[in-house]
């Protein structure tokens, strides 16, 4: 797959280049380059696993950003099998940043709900740039409801800047809807798996996120706030971005470490943007692991543990 470098990548770019111009040139000729080719291959290799295993918290979101990162639905495709999209919230209308519907993951039957992005400006306006509006709340809440009345566990795929802040959003309550399913999830009766498998922004990520799993791929983020709007509130200027997004602790590693997600999935090597197939495999053997922890919990036990998970959030001991 060929993937649109971002800065810190292009090292990587320019040694993959000459690697290339070394191999057509010993193709076309008769010169031995197995030595030099040997050498940067070497180099390539200790770049790659420089660059991507010092990734800076920045950086990844920038990955987390990427516009060939697998998004929801490439996920659908890759990870489940028959997926039968489901339309409509009942009261205004459906929402296509928000798909859902029954699909099957290794055999079984599941609800999968997430938020979808565009690839092109066509596909975003689609997809309203995967941030959602009150009837995409109200809809992944009625499609959840519907899977604990067949007794079928949810999943869902969250990646959003956060939900739609414009004026008809407001007008159709999103804060209410949002709020509404953080209550109503708490209560859902089936086990609930949730993956960051991008943006994870705010309320609207939240809104579809109260799970008794909460996983993120390695490279998501999962924040209260963008890294920008942060350092335009604290440093009062956006470019602060970088530092913004290490002290908010908004990747994968930071928020294991502090207990807020539950495991990291891993990505292939440089992100998922260089391998789909690869990334939506280690999403599928682990969300199916944690499905099959869950099956053996009683739903009482359930609802309880999903409370206290969520009401431990927060709590801290100052060192004396």
């Amino acid at each position: 797959m060929i993937t649109e470098p971002l800065e810190f990548e292009k090292p990587i770019v320019n040694l993959e280049r000459q690697l290339a111009e070394l191999r057509d040139r010993a193709a076309d000729s008769e010169i031995d380059m197995s030595s030099e080719m040997k050498r940067i291959e070497d180099k390539l290799t200790k770049t790659k696993t420089d660059i991507y295993r010092n990734l800076s918290s920045w950086q990844r979101v920038q990955i987390a950003r990427h516009q060939q990162r697998p998004f929801m639905l490439d996920y659908v495709e890759h990870s489940f099998d028959e997926f039968l999209e489901l339309h409509g919230d009942r009261h205004v209308g459906d929402d296509e940043a928000m798909p859902g519907g029954f699909a099957y993951l290794e055999g079984r039957k599941v609800m999968v709900i997430g938020h979808q992005k565009g690839r092109d400006t066509k596909e975003n306006l689609r997809r309203n740039f995967g941030s959602a509006h009150p009837e995409g709340y109200r809809k992944a809440l009625r499609l959840m409801r519907m899977a604990e009345k067949f007794n079928i566990p949810i999943v869902t795929l969250i990646d959003t800047p956060g939900a739609y802040p414009g004026i008809e959003a407001e007008e159709r309550n999103i804060a209410e809807a949002i709020a509404y399913n953080l209550r109503e999830m708490m209560m859902i009766k089936v086990p609930i798996v949730a993956v960051v498998i991008g943006e994870g922004g705010s309320g609207g990520a939240l809104g579809i996120g109260v799970a008794d799993r909460v996983l993120m791929m390695e490279n998501a983020y999962y924040s209260v706030i963008s890294p920008e709007g942060c350092a335009a509130i604290l440093w009062k200027d956006r470019k602060y971005a970088t530092e913004a997004a290490h002290a908010l602790k908004l990747s994968a590693d930071d928020l294991l470490d502090i207990g807020i997600i539950d495991e990291l999935i891993p990505e292939p090597m440089g992100g998922a943007h260089h391998d789909h197939v690869g990334s939506a495999n280690n999403l599928k053997s682990t969300v199916n692991k944690h499905l099959l922890e869950l099956d053996g919990i009683p739903k009482p036990d359930l609802l309880d543990q999903r409370y206290e998970k969520f009401r431990k959030f927060g709590e801290f001991r100052e060192k004396k």
